[in-house]
């Protein structure tokens, strides 16, 4: 098709962002999206948990996973005031609560998991990091299905190529509804990236070697996978159409890898000083 001119449209998939409407209401693909990744994650969480010398017990993991929904659902929406339209919801406050109406940043979740993890090992006297450790081998569940949720709902596509794979969105101009140019399907290259590489290279170093015996090498090992895919995608991914590209040519997303890179690099490089703080649950906990 591409060698006529003719190119895949999105339309053609048949793909709708309401999974279910019963007219009152409706279920989108985009909050499963969130259930599945939430759920999974605990489910894979407590596999992580049974083996020994982990970092909490069950009872831990469950008062995490609530604290870890407010994280995901107020930093990814904050994390989107504040890094992409700060003036926008400056001048409309009142508009910050409207979540239906999408926006949620993938950086301010991840900040908003961090300061989760932070107050439940610190009311129960955990060690933090090697929580940020088991926590970030779950996260690319919820990664996986929120990119492809952004698919289903035909957004956040990438920039325009002739490549043979690429698809064509329907795009809003001057107000109107057109069938746009041809794009990479750039959501698909972040699910794939983000959620099954990540995974893949998260479940070797926790079932495959030691990984998880010297607290921040897991977390750091995410830090930096995810870091150097997203940045990476960045370059096939339309830039927000308010911000564009910044400095240096580099989309926002770029930018918000940098810290991603240096803190992970960092705590990949002193993981095996901190071996001699790996310390079993106390018997009290219940731990497993």
């Amino acid at each position: 098709m591409a060698a006529t001119g003719e190119y895949l449209r999105f339309e053609d998939l048949g793909l709708s962002p309401i999974a279910l409407d019963l007219g009152f209401f409706q279920l989108r693909w985009y909050s499963l999206a969130y259930i599945a990744g939430i759920i999974v994650g605990w489910w894979y969480l407590l596999k992580l948990i049974a083996q020994p010398g982990a970092p909490m017990a069950r009872r831990h993991a469950d008062d995490l996973v609530f604290y870890a929904t407010l994280g995901i659902l107020l930093g990814g929406r904050l994390g989107y005031v504040i890094f992409y339209k700060p003036m926008e919801y400056l001048e409309n406050p009142a508009d910050i609560i409207r979540v239906w109406d999408g926006g949620m940043s993938f950086h301010g979740g991840v900040i908003g998991v961090s300061l989760a993890i932070l107050f439940m090992a610190w009311k129960n006297k955990l060690n933090w990091l090697r929580i940020h450790d088991y926590v970030a081998c779950t996260i690319p569940f919820g990664m996986f299905f929120g990119r492809m949720a952004n698919f289903v709902n035909g957004e956040l596509w990438g920039r325009e190529t002739t490549v043979s794979w690429a698809m064509r969105f329907v795009e809003v101009q001057n107000g109107n509804a057109v069938l746009g140019p041809p794009r990479h399907p750039s959501q698909l290259y972040q699910a794939g990236l983000e959620g099954i590489g990540i995974f893949l290279l998260l479940w070797f170093l926790f079932w495959k070697t030691d990984a998880r015996r010297y607290p921040g090498m897991l977390v750091g090992a995410f830090l930096m996978s995810l870091g150097a895919a997203r940045f990476i995608v960045e370059f096939f991914r339309q830039p927000d159409e308010h911000l564009g590209l910044l400095s240096l040519g580099l989309s926002m997303g770029q930018w918000l890898t940098i810290p991603m890179l240096i803190v992970g690099g960092w705590l990949i490089a002193t993981a095996k000083g901190r071996a001699d703080s790996v310390k079993p649950v106390p018997p009290a906990a219940d731990a497993a």
